[in-house]
């Protein structure tokens, strides 16, 4: 009696944890190709185009540009659904934010990463974690100094637009980059 009881109990909880599961190994470090270039076609995030997500670049100037990052460059990357992979049409920003950084050791940048509100808080916490330590990876093998950067998760705590529609969710699937002193 014992024994088929363990056994149900054995069977319930392997079925809860498949159910839980996904298809994104979080533990394993993404590979990408740092050398393919973007055709210039695409949804513009990251750009600092407004088509895709209505948030524009960074185009500071005077003494407040320094804080806020290198001028004229996004300071959000986004991802696709369910990955932590950073897009090759990402890369000339993050070059643009690590020549940035690497200009001065004073300055000192936060990578929040964020999820749309799909899944569970501690799967998108993993996952937003992820994503700034992916940003924060493309950073370091271009140059810049572990001491500069942090990767933090929001997970879907902060979401850059509310709504329950693509759109919204492709908003918040992003890495952002605040820069402190």
């Amino acid at each position: 009696m014992i024994t088929i009881k363990r056994l149900s109990l054995a069977l319930a909880v392997t079925a809860l944890m498949a159910g839980c599961s996904s298809g994104v190994k979080l533990d394993e470090t993404p590979v990408t190709d740092a050398g393919a270039t973007s055709t210039g076609q695409g949804s513009g995030a990251g750009t600092g185009s407004t088509s895709q997500s209505g948030i524009s670049g960074v185009d500071l100037t005077g003494s407040a540009a320094d804080k806020a990052g290198p001028q004229g460059v996004s300071r959000v990357v986004y991802f696709d659904f369910d990955s932590y992979v950073v897009k090759a049409d990402a890369q000339p920003q993050i070059e643009a934010h690590a020549r940035f950084l690497k200009a001065s050791s004073a300055r000192k940048v936060q990578i929040e990463g964020h999820t749309d509100e799909r899944g569970g808080r501690e799967y998108n916490l993993a996952l937003g974690q992820k994503r700034a330590e992916a940003v924060r990876r493309s950073l370091g093998l271009l140059g810049v100094s572990d001491a500069q950067m942090e990767a933090v998760s929001y997970g879907k705590e902060k979401p850059a637009s509310e709504g329950h529609s693509e759109d919204a969710y492709a908003q918040n699937r992003r890495a952002e980059l605040s820069y402190r002193w």
